[in-house]
């Protein structure tokens, strides 16, 4: 018995885009805690409630912090971070009253007509804040728990699929030109 299509089609469809871009980051080779902390720095700003916008977080924290940060690795956690990101509103929204002690934001059938026709426009801007805050008070958390489960990850990935190192070779020996030596005077 086969595997459905679809189930064919997704496989096909990871391979191509996280393990193969995931492949080409560990061929090129970078530093496993380099790679482990881009990538949960990558994953926990890929985590942000506001949809659209954690790519611009990722280029800003990029910027900022230059080389200590491996782009690709962030980018590509970003981008697998998105499903992850849509589950967790709903638990960052409800974290975040707790937090703030702020009113429960009632997510019932008709919360999108309330907030359509305008009748819920502060309840649905305060609920973007707690949301906010739930994310901005469990991040550093998540960064740190994913970068104690990814440093030991990465160390085995990059001693699997890492560049080839070169074994110790001879010299090459190079033919001097005994007019271009500097004599002692």
């Amino acid at each position: 018995m086969g595997m459905p299509i679809a189930k064919i089609g997704l496989v096909s469809w990871l391979h191509v885009k996280v393990v193969d871009p995931l492949l080409q980051i560990l061929h090129r080779g970078a530093e496993p805690k380099q790679l482990a902390f881009s990538t949960a720095l990558g994953f926990t700003l890929g985590l942000f409630p506001i949809c659209g916008v954690t790519i611009f977080l990722c280029g800003m924290t990029i910027a900022l912090l230059g080389s200590r940060c491996h782009s690709p690795s962030m980018m590509l956690a970003n981008f697998v971070a998105t499903p992850v990101e849509l589950s967790l509103v709903i638990p960052f929204l409800r974290f975040g009253e707790v937090i703030s002690g702020g009113p429960h934001f009632p997510l019932t059938s008709d919360a999108l007509k309330k907030i359509l026709t305008g009748q819920a426009s502060q309840e649905v801007l305060l609920s973007i804040v707690h949301v906010m805050l739930g994310w901005l008070i469990a991040a550093p958390f998540i960064l740190a728990a994913l970068y104690m489960v990814l440093v030991p990850c990465f160390k085995c990935l990059v001693s699997k699929f890492g560049p080839p190192t070169s074994s110790p070779r001879k010299q090459p020996h190079f033919p001097t030109d005994e007019r271009l030596k500097v004599r002692d005077v």
